[in-house]
């Protein structure tokens, strides 16, 4: 799965802030842009794994799969 990223500088603290446009709430940063691209990657897969724990089935007929992309 690739997603796309937002790293931009960060003028009030320094180093980068990294955002995840497809996850809202997903960011992170770090003090050079390599850092924040490591940091948004481990971001993303804690909000994915997050929201996958919350999928449930909707109604009695309704299954939950597992789909890679």
């Amino acid at each position: 799965m690739k997603l796309k990223v937002v790293i931009e500088p960060d003028p009030e603290d320094g180093g980068y802030v990294a955002s995840c446009p497809a996850l809202p709430g997903c960011h992170s940063q770090g003090e050079t842009v390599a850092e924040a691209r490591r940091n948004i990657k481990e971001a993303i897969r804690l909000c994915l794994d997050v929201l996958n724990g919350r999928a449930k089935a909707t109604s009695r007929d309704a299954r939950l799969v597992d789909v890679e992309v």
